[in-house]
């Protein structure tokens, strides 16, 4: 069992999660089934179109405040008066579903999504203070698998509760249909009052440092959003995770609006039940991919998952648009939603590591913001299809395309996820990588890794742990491998060799580290191999001018036995005949930039033999 799950206050926190996600949903597939009930081809991708971009549009709209607030006050205070506003939404909702008021039940989701908007960063930055860093991934993987399922029952129990409600009778209208399924409304009610219960229970969140007075004349001018967006576009790894994010949900919501004209069209298909059932199977994937990306992420964030879920996604969707049965779409949506989960558990995670707690909030209801304006484009670009004749199928065609250009840039934008594929014939997966004391990692800001030299391969492995992309001192010896020359380039690794001697390999580690980089230098002075690192460790002070950061110890254990040859020919025979076994990263704790470094040297030396 995750470690998460066992933390003061995940149940509660859990449980608020889940009937959150299931009251929201419930509505929607109400208004959702109803339009599927009257409407036909274009008309009904269009309203579908519609509804979803009404459940999107407060968070593009309401980007800046809900993240002020979040950054403002503190979370659980956020997560409770959202809980409470639920309970009078849900009211409102099921008197309207009495008076056959269908315009007003369908702008109603207008309203709830208001209140999801301020909810949701609230809810994912509440995460990492629950969680702490070491847990993310995993706990990002159990919020991800709770939503899905309550979405899944939602689903499932609101089509057979609409279905049950229409039996025998008969309905030519939307009114008709709103007045037979009224009673369903206190299951909403229902469940925002249990919401409200659980939404008191979790543990009260740290208070948030003191903030200035909302600016509303900045927000209706623009120069809030252009500072927010600025905050994101500043740290290229949370504006590519975010963007992958965006397309997943982008691609996803086209297929929600889609399919249901496809399955009739295609397949003949006219029972809610069964279409929502195909659409619940995404679901099921993307809970079996969350939970599996977090146990493989249970101690660190594998980014190696992104680009082998990207290739995953892409392929399926090239075999949806060409399905011809139940069972083969069954199958496919069901893949899809698999690697969908692989992929975004990860650059959530990413996400939530790399903000800085002062601008959490901000950062989570921007990732909303680009999230809701890529899903509406796709919306829109649906619609516009749909205008033009444009069939079901041609439209998921055109859609694979996209994803295919969209996420190849994500990944390759994000070189540290290729790391473990591009040592694959040496690694081999036959190493199982263990983390200690990941929450050292600092999350933003300069960073100079010291650890003891154990092999050619020490920086892949730390680069497979890392969040964050990592700059390496490496010997000349290694760069110049031709199998590894080309990824080495890529991570602008810093290559100690002639070419303008130490004086410029250690200006080079001054200017990353000026720029609030990570580097990662290897303590392997006593190596005949490489002889001009006693003088740039003599020369190390000087890395520390100028510039605020901290110096990062570690220690590889289980790479290599008892070898410490740095031969490649002896790695490479170990690598072969070795069996799967744990390769240890143990991360101490940090210690400002100027550090002695007869000591850090020395608190390298103690994590190599502590337990």
């Amino acid at each position: 069992m995750t470690p998460f799950v066992k933390k003061t206050g995940v149940f509660p926190f859990i449980a608020m999660i889940f009937l959150n996600a299931f009251i929201d949903l419930g509505h929607k597939i109400i208004i959702q089934n109803t339009i599927f009930k009257v409407y036909d081809g274009s008309t009904q991708i269009i309203l579908t179109a519609i509804i979803n971009g009404l459940i999107l549009l407060p968070f593009i709209l309401l980007y800046t405040p809900t993240g002020y607030l979040s950054d403002r006050f503190k979370k659980t205070k956020i997560m409770q008066w959202s809980a409470a506003a639920a309970v009078l939404i849900t009211l409102l909702i099921t008197l309207f579903y009495y008076l056959g008021c269908f315009q007003l039940a369908f702008a109603m989701t207008f309203i709830l999504a208001i209140q999801s908007a301020f909810y949701s960063p609230a809810k994912y930055g509440y995460i990492r203070e629950l969680a702490g860093k070491d847990n993310l991934a995993a706990a990002n993987s159990f919020v991800q698998a709770t939503t899905i399922v309550a979405i899944l029952l939602g689903m499932l129990v609101f089509s057979m509760l609409f279905e049950m409600s229409l039996t025998n009778k008969i309905f030519t209208s939307e009114q008709d249909i709103i007045q037979f399924i009224a009673p369903i409304g206190w299951l909403l009610v229902l469940g925002s009052v249990i919401e409200l219960y659980f939404s008191k229970q979790i543990p009260d969140s740290a208070q948030p440092q003191r903030a200035k007075a909302f600016d509303w004349k900045k927000y209706r001018n623009g120069e809030t959003l252009k500072h927010n967006i600025k905050l994101i576009r500043c740290d290229p790894v949370i504006s590519l995770s975010i963007i992958g994010l965006s397309l997943f949900w982008g691609v996803s919501q086209t297929i929600i609006a889609t399919f249901p004209a496809y399955a009739k069209e295609v397949l003949d298909i006219n029972n809610t039940i069964i279409i929502q059932g195909l659409l619940a199977c995404s679901g099921i994937g993307i809970i079996l991919g969350s939970l599996v990306a977090g146990k493989i992420s249970n101690d660190y964030i594998e980014t190696s998952l992104i680009p082998l879920s990207a290739l995953g996604m892409v392929m399926s969707l090239v075999y949806l648009s060409q399905a011809s049965s139940g069972i083969s779409l069954a199958a496919t949506i069901t893949a899809f939603g698999l690697f969908g989960g692989l992929f975004i558990i990860p650059l959530n995670a990413i996400i939530q590591f790399r903000a800085r707690l002062g601008q959490l909030g901000t950062i989570i209801a921007g990732n909303n913001w680009v999230q809701n304006i890529t899903m509406t484009s796709f919306l829109i670009a649906t619609m516009l299809s749909a205008l033009n004749e444009i069939n079901s199928q041609v439209i998921l065609q055109g859609l694979t395309l996209v994803t295919l250009l969209g996420l190849t840039y994500t990944v390759l934008k994000l070189p540290q996820s290729l790391t473990r594929y591009a040592i694959g014939p040496m690694f081999s997966y036959r190493y199982r990588i263990r983390v200690k004391g990941f929450h050292n990692i600092p999350s933003q800001g300069a960073v100079l890794m010291l650890g003891d030299k154990m092999s050619g391969l020490d920086w892949a492995i730390i680069q497979i742990t890392s969040p964050r992309p990592v700059r390496f001192v490496i010997n000349k010896s290694i760069y110049e491998k031709w199998y590894l020359t080309w990824l080495l380039t890529l991570f602008k690794v810093i290559d100690i060799s002639t070419r303008g001697g130490n004086k410029n390999t250690i200006d080079l580690i001054n200017n990353s580290l000026k720029n609030g980089e990570i580097v990662c230098f290897f303590l392997d002075s006593n190596n005949s191999q490489n002889e001009q690192l006693g003088e740039i460790i003599s020369g190390f002070k000087s890395c520390n001018n100028e510039m605020n950061g901290l110096i990062l110890p570690f220690n590889l254990r289980g790479l290599w036995h008892k070898e410490r040859s740095l031969s490649i020919n002896k790695q490479q025979k170990l690598l072969q005949s070795a069996t799967r076994r744990n390769i240890t990263v143990v991360l101490g704790e940090p210690c400002p930039l100027d550090s002695d470094i007869a000591k850090v040297k020395q608190a390298v030396f103690n994590l190599s033999i502590s337990n």
